[in-house]
């Protein structure tokens, strides 16, 4: 089959994102995902995301890894939304529905901002926080991002963590507002240059540890630079917003 496509990235963070309001796209299919994300024999991408008809909201955003797994991307909603707008389905403002739940998100001067899940776990360890942001993710502060082993580190640390592992988040502290972030990402099995819900979990993990007092924390990543804001009560973090730019890339067809 002849399968048409859009490419879309945030902040470096790239996806094949496909119109599947027809339900037309063998989604049992691993292979098929693995072969559009090939960045050698495929189109390319961190992941797929497919946009879907629903009943209680704007659209359904289904996400698949590059190695086929189904999980939420903080990056990849963001996405979907441009994306869900491109196809005339949403104006400006959107309710939508992911595998981790509802999501409410807003494009504002080319900015979307998607509501991330209330955030009530977090293990707070010797040296590191794990906790769930719509996935896993491990977090661990680091003193010089440059020259840090991410690949290696983050392979170890990833398959440390019970099925189905962990994402795994290396962050420098530059200022009490600001933490630079790279991440390793299960599922792509390599540091991306992005990752939404990793940078979410960064920026309440050291919210949780007293590395800053702010509700408001910029994060750049490898890709560009992206915002998270949240808001704070006995340990339970709501109103958690991820902010960054979700850009076009191209349109093709590729036969599957």
């Amino acid at each position: 089959m002849n399968l048409t496509f859009f490419k879309y990235q945030g902040t470096g963070n790239d996806f094949v994102m496909i119109d599947n309001r027809t339900k037309t796209f063998p989604k049992q299919n691993t292979d098929i995902i693995s072969h559009l994300c090939d960045r050698n024999f495929g189109i390319g991408a961190d992941g797929v995301i497919l946009i879907e008809e629903d009943e209680n909201s704007d659209f359904r955003m289904i996400y698949y890894n590059a190695d086929g797994s189904e999980t939420f991307c903080g990056n990849g909603g963001r996405c979907a939304v441009a994306f869900a707008k491109q196809l005339l389905i949403i104006d400006n403002k959107t309710n939508f529905v992911a595998v981790d739940g509802p999501h409410f998100a807003e494009i504002k001067n080319d900015i979307i901002s998607i509501k991330m899940i209330d955030v009530d776990t977090i293990e707070v360890k010797k040296d590191s926080v794990f906790t769930y942001t719509g996935t896993q993710h491990h977090v661990e502060l680091v003193d010089s991002l440059d020259n840090y082993p991410v690949f290696e580190n983050g392979k170890k640390i990833r398959y440390s963590y019970n099925d189905p592992g962990s994402n795994v988040n290396f962050a420098e502290m530059i200022d009490d507002a600001t933490f630079r972030v790279r991440t390793y990402e299960k599922g792509v099995e390599n540091e991306t240059l992005a990752c939404g819900t990793g940078v979410t979990a960064v920026a309440i993990a050291m919210h949780k540890i007293r590395k800053t007092n702010k509700t408001q924390i910029n994060l750049p990543v490898e890709g560009g630079n992206l915002k998270v804001s949240f808001k704070e009560n006995n340990g339970v973090y709501t109103d958690v917003y991820l902010k960054g730019p979700a850009t076009f890339v191209f349109k093709g067809e590729i036969e599957v």
